[in-house]
């Protein structure tokens, strides 16, 4: 393992006769500077004021050389600007007691403090701190519980972090700078609810004899146009999966104020656009969804049954959508519920509609995650050896991971997977590759999600492989199962890609419609689409730009998939004045 593992606790040093410390930045105590010839060095450690507990977590440090935001907020794969950043695991850190980041951390985009330049830097670390879970399957872990931000380490409630402060590094002089961890990050408020949009938050039965401790399932609800007027009124669901939301930013009841510009006045128009088609005669009355889930590893839980995560899929259609439909006067039936989403949504309502194909009437999923891993991005999990590269006996091509529209690359699959090893070890970094492994592997010996490819150097565990085909690879899913599967799925399956989609997600698509192009008896009676020259994250529009597609989805798709509901409701069924 790479030293991402090591705890990095180290005694406070005494400082020697004759030392000079140099105080910067005016803030007396949380930072100091002494020169050494032992190469560089940071010893970081939180005093007794911010807490008198040890603590577990991980440990964030960036060294940033370009001015505006906190650094903290500056360590981003995607930006061709980021900043190095380096990381360390800590276990009962005491008070005072310092953390130690050195040459032999793992960093990136710069392996080792010892190999950064000389010159001015502004300097912060962050304590992203972790808790001690004892799950109902017998393992014990420690992971940092979602505090309401949605996992986010540089943002999350609790967390404590340092001041940036500016420094002259030279590796070659060595020197130890100390960081003291004096600031905590805020609480979030609570949401609060509108005359349209509700909060809701229920505890989980499920979820919490899992992680073996209270846990809890949320969601926003948009009410229909005249939901208060029209009490003996049942409504349809239409369920928005996706990453962790704040509401309903898409809806607005007002116009746009005079002091909205550029693309926030944009969304203002259009928000105000849907609210006047919300209320308009003939617009489909249902109650839309928003699913909140975040759990210790991610944003969201992929609404799927889990080994490391848990059941998330069973919580979510036996206890919250329940909850939702008695308390909203929800039609509560399998063929009144639809679901639409995109990228982490788009897989997540596909996987629902799949894993509980009795429970949903349609899924509409947009620029979807990888739905066969022989198109795991841009890797063939069962028969590529390694992630990183494609390797012979004479090239070692790297293995890009995003691309822009024209399709030329901005980050590789080793870099992306390098920047999640600095935010955490064993699958901990709360980011996209870490998530995937702990939604989709068994888990290890030590309690740990099993890593699908050695996270350093990319080398593809091929047990580890087949464990996801079984169970979460969808196309095999459905090709392996469709004699029972699809006649419950015939016209329930609905896809969009754009086909530059920003992190190649159009290919494992298009393995998708190949088989699904194949299927008799029954054919599977849906629609997979494609938008030319079109990038993360399609949605059928092919004539608006992303940016204003996205916008419209609601407006769209709820005609469609109100008509769909209303063609396939069994005989009988009580529909209900919801069309008023």
């Amino acid at each position: 393992m790479p030293s991402t593992e090591a705890l990095g606790r180290r005694a406070p040093r005494l400082w020697p006769a004759g030392v000079t410390v140099l105080a910067l930045s005016g803030i007396l105590g949380a930072f100091t500077l002494t020169c050494t010839p032992a190469g560089l060095r940071f010893e970081i450690s939180f005093p007794m004021e911010r807490s008198t507990e040890a603590q577990d977590g991980r440990i964030v440090l960036i060294v940033s050389s370009k001015e505006g935001e906190e650094p903290r907020f500056q360590y981003g794969i995607y930006d061709p600007g980021t900043q190095p950043g380096f990381g360390i695991d800590v276990a009962g850190l005491r008070p005072g007691e310092a953390a130690v980041i050195d040459g032999s951390t793992f960093g990136f985009p710069v392996r080792s403090l010892d190999a950064l330049p000389e010159g001015e830097y502004r300097v912060q670390a962050v304590l992203s701190r972790y808790e001690t879970f004892t799950r109902g399957d017998g393992h014990t872990v420690s992971l940092p519980p979602d505090r309401g931000e949605g996992q986010q380490w540089n943002a999350k409630p609790g967390n404590f972090y340092s001041e940036p402060v500016t420094v002259h590094l030279d590796p070659s002089q060595g020197g130890t700078v100390r960081l003291s961890l004096d600031r905590e990050i805020p609480p979030i408020p609570e949401p609060e609810d509108t005359p349209w949009v509700k909060h809701v938050r229920i505890r989980s039965e499920l979820l919490s004899a899992f992680w073996g401790r209270p846990m809890y399932l949320g969601a926003y609800v948009l009410l229909p146009y005249g939901f208060d007027e029209h009490p003996q009124a049942r409504y349809p669901l239409a369920i928005s999966h996706g990453h962790f939301p704040r509401g309903f930013p898409e809806f607005r009841d007002q116009p746009p104020t005079p002091d909205l510009t550029g693309y926030d006045r944009t969304r203002a128009e259009y928000g105000y656009d849907l609210y006047r088609e919300w209320t308009s005669r003939g617009f489909p009355r249902m109650l839309a969804v928003k699913i909140e889930h975040a759990n210790p590893y991610y944003d969201d839980s992929y609404a799927v049954n889990s080994e490391n995560v848990g059941p998330y899929g069973d919580a979510i259609v036996r206890e919250l959508i329940p909850y939702i439909e008695e308390r909203f006067r929800g039609i509560g039936e399998g063929w009144a519920r639809v679901m639409f989403g995109g990228s982490t949504g788009g897989w997540e309502v596909l996987g629902q509609q799949i894993f509980y194909p009795d429970e949903f009437n349609g899924a509409w999923a947009f620029c979807p995650d990888a739905v066969d891993f022989r198109q795991y991005e841009t890797v063939d999990i069962y028969n590529d050896r390694n992630a990183y590269f494609v390797a012979s006996d004479w090239k070692h091509t790297p293995r890009p991971s995003g691309r822009n529209w024209l399709g030329h690359p901005i980050v590789t699959m080793e870099e992306d997977n390098h920047w999640e090893m600095v935010l955490g070890s064993r699958g901990r970094s709360g980011e996209q590759w870490g998530i995937w492994q702990a939604v989709y592997s068994p888990v290890a010996d030590d309690g740990y999600p099993a890593p699908i490819w050695d996270p350093l150097t990319g080398e593809i565990d091929a047990q580890v492989a087949e464990y996801w085909q079984e169970n979460y690879d969808l196309r095999y899913i459905l090709q392996r199962d469709w004699a029972t599967l699809g006649p419950k799925l015939v016209g329930k399956l609905h896809i969009y890609a754009g086909d530059m989609d920003s992190w190649h997600l159009n290919n494992s698509v298009y393995l998708m419609e190949d088989f699904l192009e194949t299927t008799r008896e029954p054919y599977y009676g849906g629609n997979v689409e494609y938008g030319d020259r079109y990038e993360h994250c399609w949605s059928g529009d092919h004539e608006q730009p992303l940016e204003i597609q996205r916008l419209t989805v609601i407006q769209r798709f709820f005609p469609v998939m109100a008509e769909h509901i209303r063609r396939t409701a069994p005989e009988g069924g009580a529909l209900g004045p919801w069309g008023y």
